[in-house]
């Protein structure tokens, strides 16, 4: 956890030798250190980063962003708006890291037609990329495919026995989705009030841009209708052939069909990001077989156990509060991979508890550092370090507090 929180060598390093450590103190053997780390759900995350380059080739992002403004209007409210639901709609399919880097280039244009002096039009810059940042990290929980968390915590649920489909998880969750995308909106307007109520100006200069680029040819159409039967092999195939071979398939057509070269995936995919999701993947899985995590959840339930079984909404604050801290420390891959295992031995409804951890994971509003999302749009230069506590501590207690209302009001409704 230093090693991951101080970076005094790159996190793929860090990868390499959470695997090397298990082997050398006998965790486990070679082999089973091996299958830990090579599962489905690398399969998964490497297929999705490869999916990303492909949808960024083919050229969508102004075109995206000019269907938003004509859906929103030139209202900067109503634009922020749309930039969190477009934002929180593709992350919930195709990752919010993914999301983020399309959606980055599309925010920036926007703020740079509205004024060339940035120094003039920080609150609208906020508003805008945090509207992007922030709806990424919403959607991310709404299908298994939004987040390596959501694909952790079914890989471990499958351990336990457990099943869950690609629509059921889509029902527990997108509702809460729904729920935060006008709150989260409302505050981030509200904390940053930007500097101009109307972008028109910016709007045609962007109109301008994409009638000068190149013309959508039926390849571009077919890239994008391709990428449906992606997302409906996720959600009908999911449990029989997998997320990870279902992302690769999609790949593959696309590799066969010259949608991309693999020179382009080779470049551009982020293989660090794999090999540091499969490490923790593979620690998580150590920390199950070991019983680590069991003797963890005996030494809460020993302290908590009576207020738990007697007051069960005390385990599902005690689970976000953990799952929400570690999560702006960690990853939220590697939060869930680690507690994981943790948690479900918490409480007998292990279901419950498994997406409740995988949704809390997803509060990583603190740091720009918390979330690929966070770090993503930090990486424009356009917002401050500090902005992300001033506003992630307003729509992390928001966030929080809804969760607790909506795990406790509509999942018995529907279970």
């Amino acid at each position: 956890m230093v090693l991951i929180i101080k970076e005094p060598i790159p996190l793929p390093a860090v990868a390499i030798f959470i695997i090397i450590s298990q082997i050398y103190s006998n965790v486990d053997s070679v082999d089973g250190i091996a299958k830990s780390f090579m599962s489905d759900a690398v399969f998964f995350i490497m297929g999705s980063l490869m999916l990303a380059v492909v949808i960024i080739r083919q050229g969508w992002d102004s075109r995206i962003a000019l269907g938003i403004l004509k859906i929103t209007g030139n209202k900067t409210s109503n634009i922020a708006l749309g930039f969190l639901s477009i934002s929180a709609l593709l992350s919930s399919f195709i990752g919010e890291h993914t999301v983020a880097a399309i959606m980055l280039p599309i925010g920036m244009s926007l703020i740079r037609f509205t004024s060339s002096d940035l120094s003039q039009i920080k609150g609208l810059s906020a508003t805008i990329l945090f509207s992007i940042a922030y709806g990424c990290l919403i959607g991310s929980v709404g299908t298994p495919s939004g987040g390596g968390r959501n694909v952790i915590m079914i890989n471990y649920l499958n351990q336990s026995d457990v099943s869950i489909s690609y629509f059921e998880w889509m029902v527990r969750t997108y509702p809460f989705i729904l729920l935060q995308i006008p709150i989260v909106n409302w505050v981030i307007i509200r904390t940053f009030k930007p500097e101009y109520k109307i972008l028109d100006s910016s709007i045609r200069k962007l109109v301008i841009k994409v009638a000068r680029s190149k013309s959508m040819t039926g390849r571009n159409t077919l890239t994008v209708l391709i990428f449906f039967l992606i997302v409906l092999g996720w959600v009908f195939l999911s449990e029989q052939f997998g997320l990870g071979t279902i992302a690769l398939s999609g790949v593959f057509i696309y590799l066969i069909g010259g949608f991309v070269k693999w020179s382009d995936l080779n470049k551009n995919t982020h293989w660090g990001v794999i090999i540091l999701f499969g490490s923790t993947i593979s620690l998580g899985t150590s920390i199950r077989l070991t019983g680590a995590a069991t003797w963890l959840s005996d030494k809460i339930l020993y302290g908590l156990g009576d207020v738990i079984s007697t007051v069960p909404i005390v385990s599902d604050i005690l689970v976000i509060f953990m799952t929400t801290v570690m999560s702006n420390v960690l990853s939220s891959s590697a939060t869930v991979a680690v507690l994981g295992p943790v948690t479900l031995n918490l409480v007998p409804e292990m279901l419950d508890v498994g997406l409740l951890t995988a949704m809390s994971s997803a509060f990583s509003y603190f740091t720009a550092v918390a979330a690929p999302a966070c770090t993503i749009v930090y990486s424009s230069g356009m917002v401050k370090a500090s902005d992300f506590l001033k506003i992630g501590l307003r729509v992390g207690f928001v966030s929080i507090i809804l969760l607790i209302f909506y795990v406790n009001v509509y999942w018995p409704l529907i279970n």
